[in-house]
């Protein structure tokens, strides 16, 4: 069981604008604190309806130890549960994508339908109740075409991120997508390095040479542009003139702006030029930036007038963090015709295994007991520095929750 007044002094050590005290990125108990105060208790951006095309349609993964599924129902709307049969609890659906017409556990066949209501329990007896054993459910809310879940009891509002996202995200059609590619990778590092990493351009120009020709690696804040904030007004207004929004919004869990790409650049790849023929936003003649938008405790996503790029880090283990990417372009766009796959993916598959290798010796860094939290750059880390307050802003409200419980 974990200390509670141990994760609260940990976080008193935590000087403001520093990185977090060591055992935050090492400690079995802490990470075991970490998967039931933060990723159990946050909206978790699962994936794209697009996944889920038809009646039956069903995607499994994991959230901190936590195995869920959300399945496409017969009404066509989609909900999510948690992926334990309620007998004796063996994982219904295998982790990854499928479609079914009932959901049967394979270990004694109990089946439940698309609701999750319990259909068939085999031998069980005159006194059975199966209305009383249907699947636990889990939240599920979308938004303009993106599936978020979260497990906690009570998630978080989700109301004002859909209200300030929707209206930038739903140019890009989300529902008139296909998923083109999706990997993973292991990254040996905390999940919090991986985020850190993910949260900040500090290290771009030197270790990321291919994104910064499109990335703006100088910006500051949430897409501060300092001495170009001219360009960036002529971009706004150009923005507003093709209908498009831009922000930038923000709530205490997410952020979300549209930006431009370096001058000359109209897609996020390794020339800069556009991957898809076939655009997803057609407004602009498919010169409209990135749309970026990001929330803790795991992802961020990028969408050009082109395609879509998803970034997800989840906690495997205190020093394991599973790295997705996804790859969404317009439905009818061709493979081969179209785009190249390659072309498509090579600028953030080449980023991600730049920031693998980051990581993985921040981690070693860390793992020494030398190790002193430094400060963070308040100009290049500010998102970086965002993201470890709101980390800690967190699991303090979750301590706090405990001792109201007793």
């Amino acid at each position: 069981m974990v200390d509670l007044q141990r994760i609260e002094a940990l976080l008193d050590q935590r000087r403001p604008g520093h990185a977090l005290p060591r055992a935050f990125y090492v400690d079995p108990d802490v990470f075991e604190f970490d998967q039931v105060a933060i990723h159990q208790r946050s909206w978790i951006l699962a994936g794209f309806e697009v996944e889920l095309p038809r009646t039956g349609s069903h995607m499994a993964l994991s959230i901190a130890g936590a195995p869920i599924f959300v399945v496409r129902g017969q009404d066509g709307a989609l909900r999510g549960f948690h992926n334990t049969c309620r007998h004796r609890g063996s994982r219904i659906l295998a982790e990854g994508k499928g479609a079914t017409a009932r959901l049967v556990c394979p270990y004694h066949r109990w089946t439940y339908d698309l609701s999750g209501d319990l259909v068939h329990a085999a031998r069980m007896g005159d006194d059975f109740e199966a209305c009383d054993h249907g699947l636990h459910p889990i939240s599920v809310e979308t938004c303009a075409g993106a599936i978020y879940v979260c497990v906690a009891d009570q998630p978080p509002p989700f109301a004002p991120f859909r209200d300030r996202l929707e209206p930038l995200l739903a140019p890009h059609r989300l529902r008139d997508a296909k998923l083109a590619c999706e990997n993973t990778l292991i990254e040996r590092g905390n999940w919090k390095l991986a985020m850190e990493n993910a949260r900040e351009c500090y290290h771009c120009a030197t270790s990321h040479p291919e994104l910064s020709l499109t990335f703006p690696t100088g910006v500051s804040g949430n897409f501060d542009y300092g001495d170009e904030a001219r360009r960036h007004a002529a971009y706004n207004d150009r923005m507003a003139a093709v209908g498009l929004g831009v922000g930038p919004h923000e709530g205490d869990w997410w952020q979300a702006i549209r930006f431009p790409l370096n001058e000359g650049c109209r897609s996020m790849t390794m020339d800069g030029k556009t991957a898809v023929r076939k655009l997803m936003v057609e407004a602009g003649a498919g010169d409209i930036g990135s749309l970026r938008w990001s929330i803790e405790p795991h992802a961020f996503v990028h969408a050009t007038a082109d395609f879509l790029f998803m970034f997800s880090a989840m906690p495997l283990t205190p020093k394991e963090t599973l790295i997705t990417s996804k790859w969404l372009v317009h439905k009818d766009a061709r493979e081969g015709v179209d785009y190249d796959l390659e072309h498509l993916t090579e600028l953030w598959n080449r980023t991600n295994q730049q920031d693998l290798a980051l990581v993985e010796n921040n981690q070693q860094g860390v793992d020494s007991p030398a190790f002193t939290p430094g400060p963070y750059c308040a100009d290049a880390e500010a998102l970086t520095m965002r993201f470890t307050d709101w980390y800690c802003a967190t699991a303090r409200t979750y301590l706090e929750g405990c001792r109201g419980r007793g």
